[in-house]
């Protein structure tokens, strides 16, 4: 797509943008992969239809503001990336437009309050394991709240786990095979705890040592994606400094941590920790990824496991393009694997999409809730913490019974003779 974007004006991340949009050639083999074009059909809604919004915005003929409906509405899956032919990386368009334009942006009260609201909450454990028991015990009156504070507390479960603290420190079973550093995360340690034990006890018994910074608690993903540029410096800043040098690899086990990770040389671009950040993308692993490279030792016989129906978190397949990783594990570990239809769409999840836009996150996790159903699984897997949330509340929406879980739960399970 031609352009005039002055580049030189836009900083460090203006190259990123104007490559990308000058890749596109509107071919539209992004719209079948789109959710927001499934749903809504409108040109405006699709990666195309963006780029071109994206390409005026910054080129001065439309203001964010005049752009900002469609942008809004993307989840930023990356469907697109996976599908397009041309290369064209939507990826770091999307990020790099949002945290160019959210600061030009005029949003209304209700808007800002609710960003506000997760901005200050969600990287903060504490505080958010105080603010959902606080929305919990008083989720019949919000139905008199704002639709947005609505939404919030209808993004709840039905209970917390109680908290349950990774140690600093795990030693490798046997003979250590290598040492690593793994991220927590934020809202993943309150809502399910129980995938960040499991992964403990996964890459021990795979001669894994584990370190875990105490006092890192975000990894600035969420902001990332937000556009909320100050504090997702910060909170990159953090981990940089939190995480040790001396690993072999920094173990995510949440697909949206994994990649905004990913993106730190994108969002320090032009700063002096620049090449900080890239050296610490390059060490940035899934738990699947690394498994798979590592080489998992084989789990013991098991007369017959179950069925599992996998589902490709959106930042796991397109922004980091781990597919196969996952599912070869399951299967050496004895599981019946099977995948979806339709396993590009996403789950409606994103992040806080599902706070932000809840009509159509909703209706794309009925959609995928549906669609895993519909593959008759025993238990169904997936990478990331978010899409667990949204799967399960659909599943338990549609009367259904089935578990949801972690990848790493399910090679857990086959370690210790349980599945």
């Amino acid at each position: 797509m031609q352009h005039e974007i002055p580049v030189e004006r836009l900083g460090p991340r203006g190259e990123a943008m104007a490559n990308a949009i000058s890749a596109c050639v509107h071919c539209g083999f992004c719209l079948p992969t789109c959710p927001t074009y499934v749903v809504m059909g409108e040109e405006e809604n699709s990666p195309r239809g963006r780029i071109f919004l994206m390409k005026e915005v910054l080129e001065g003929s439309l203001s964010p503001d005049d752009a900002a409906g469609a942008i809004d509405n993307c989840l930023a899956c990356q469907a697109c990336v996976s599908a397009c032919p041309s290369g064209v990386e939507y990826g770091d368009l999307i990020t790099a437009y949002r945290l160019h334009a959210e600061p030009r942006r005029s949003r209304p009260p209700g808007e800002r309050v609710q960003r506000a609201t997760v901005g200050a909450t969600l990287p903060k454990p504490k505080r958010f394991r105080v603010a959902a028991r606080l929305g919990m015990s008083t989720r019949a009156l919000a139905r008199l709240a704002p639709r947005r504070m609505q939404a919030m507390v209808d993004q709840l479960p039905r209970r917390l786990p109680r908290a349950r603290p990774l140690p600093e420190f795990t030693p490798a079973e046997g003979e250590r095979r290598a040492r690593v550093a793994l991220l927590q995360g934020c809202v993943q340690r309150v809502l399910d705890p129980e995938i960040g034990w499991a992964t403990l006890r996964v890459l021990a018994r795979n001669g894994v040592e584990v370190v875990v910074p105490k006092r890192h608690e975000c990894c600035g993903a969420l902001a990332i994606h937000a556009g909320r540029e100050d504090q997702a410096k910060r909170l990159a800043r953090a981990t940089l400094e939190a995480f040790p040098d001396d690993v072999d690899a920094v173990i995510a086990n949440a697909a949206g941590c994994g990649s905004g990770m990913s993106e730190y040389p994108l969002l320090l671009a032009g700063e002096p920790d620049a090449d900080a950040a890239r050296a610490f993308a390059e060490r940035v692993r899934d738990i699947t990824t690394f498994l798979d490279e590592l080489g998992i030792v084989e789990p013991p016989a098991a007369p017959q496991r179950a069925r599992v129906v996998y589902h490709d978190a959106c930042h796991l397949a397109h922004a980091q393009g781990v597919r196969e990783a996952p599912r070869k594990l399951l299967r050496m570990a004895g599981y019946e694997v099977v995948t979806p239809a339709n396993p590009e769409i996403c789950c409606g999840s994103a992040g806080t999409y599902n706070v932000e836009r809840p009509e159509v996150a909703a209706e794309l996790g009925r959609r995928k809730a549906t669609s895993l159903l519909a593959a008759e699984p025993d238990v169904i897997a997936a990478g990331n913490i978010g899409c667990l949330n949204q799967i399960r509340a659909h599943l338990d929406e549609l009367g259904s019974r089935a578990e949801a879980l972690h990848t790493v739960e399910l090679l857990d399970r086959a370690y210790s003779g349980r599945a």
